[in-house]
């Protein structure tokens, strides 16, 4: 008799260590990010980020109890390893949700693994046709190109200026700004008079800018991610080009005004309000978490925390709130994410619905220029 009660209690003791250890194993999260090759400047802020958050998030007790594992593996920018790694994350991790890539080629090539293993993807890629249409299991937080062709086409508008020259990237980026930029011209009052592409390894960009000095054109659009752009605003510099030059989003932190020097000066382009966050008024809803961001980027990194780097800050944040919400399976994450309402993150105010995956208005986007390399809000 006692030595089956002594098993029995051996047995009970054992249950409850194993529930014990089952309740706190973590809830493991994927994160594919270009940390090398030409779009490491905004895979690393970005990875940087997402473990930042993670870290704070666990020491603070973790979501619900329970610890986040962050995954997370280098795709270099190359879509065909990026879909190598989205099964990895899936088949042999067994992540619950997947943040990045960080680049609309990788992100398109990916939809198609995490659709059919129904896995939440949130990209924190800008390409509109991410989530355009929208596909059940893919979100983003970048803001799409479509509000940012807008944004700079309002300014375009507001100055009477209606003719334009644009130079497009020759991938996946470039080719979404390029398409929204050509739908919305008409919408704006816009004629494009130059139409121009440049390859993403191109090094010299005289001849499509000599063409659109000698049209009318009253203002250049690059689109693009750098190093391009800031071989862009080199050349015209050069040429003497002095209509005004725009740029994408796609070029929103220092490491811009850093590669172009000099001829960064005057550029304009539509960015997330991080880059100007102690220039915004109390009022505003993203204030808070802006400067928490940069402050706590620059004690991690001592590095400033950029536009990019906030993609994935609002993915990790925009996951925990969801596990609290809707639990930390594949469908409650994905189902929560879709309700998400009123989510004051770092590229906006995020309002999800069956119909929006991209969750923002034009009103993300602020218009800033180049002062004395530093961003200045164009007023």
């Amino acid at each position: 008799m006692r030595k089956l009660i002594t098993t029995a209690l051996a047995l009970f003791t054992l249950l409850c260590l194993s529930t014990v250890a089952l309740a706190a194993a973590p809830i493991r999260i994927g994160g594919l990010f270009a940390v090398t090759g030409p779009a490491s400047f905004l895979g690393e802020p970005e990875r940087n980020t997402a473990q930042m958050v993670v870290n704070e998030i666990n020491k603070a007790g973790g979501v619900k109890g329970r610890k986040i594992e962050l995954i997370t593996y280098d795709t270099g920018g190359d879509a065909t390893k990026a879909v190598q790694l989205a099964n990895k994350l899936i088949k042999n991790d067994k992540v619950v949700a997947i943040i990045g890539p960080s680049t609309t080629g990788d992100s398109m090539a990916i939809i198609p693994v995490v659709e059919r293993a129904r896995i939440p993807l949130i990209s924190c890629a800008a390409g509109s046709k991410i989530t355009e249409p929208v596909k059940k299991w893919v979100f983003k937080t970048a803001q799409n190109d479509g509000l940012a062709a807008a944004r700079i086409y309002e300014q375009l508008r507001k100055e009477r200026k209606t003719k334009v020259a644009i130079l497009t990237v020759s991938d996946g980026f470039g080719s979404s700004g390029r398409e929204q930029l050509k739908a919305q011209a008409r919408v704006y009052g816009i004629q494009i008079l130059s139409d121009d592409t440049y390859g993403p390894k191109d090094t010299d960009m005289t001849a499509q800018l000599t063409k659109i000095r000698g049209s009318q054109a009253q203002a250049v659009i690059c689109w693009g991610t750098n190093p391009g752009p800031a071989v862009v605003a080199r050349n015209a510099k050069q040429l003497g080009l002095r209509i005004p030059l725009y740029m994408s989003h796609g070029v929103s932190s220092k490491k811009f005004i850093q590669l172009a020097g000099d001829a960064a000066e005057g550029v304009r382009l539509p960015s997330g309000k991080v880059l100007v966050a102690d220039l915004l008024p109390k009022s505003d809803r993203q204030k808070g978490s802006l400067l928490a961001f940069i402050k706590d980027y620059q004690n991690h990194y001592r590095a400033e925390g950029d536009h990019f780097g906030g993609h994935a800050w609002d993915a990790v944040m925009l996951l925990k709130g969801t596990i609290e919400r809707g639990g930390d399976t594949p469908v409650g994450i994905r189902n929560a994410l879709e309700a998400t309402r009123n989510f004051a993150g770092i590229g906006g105010v995020f309002n999800y619905s069956t119909r929006d995956h991209a969750g923002l208005t034009k009103d993300a986007f602020t218009l800033v220029e180049v002062r004395k390399k530093d961003w200045v809000l164009v007023k």
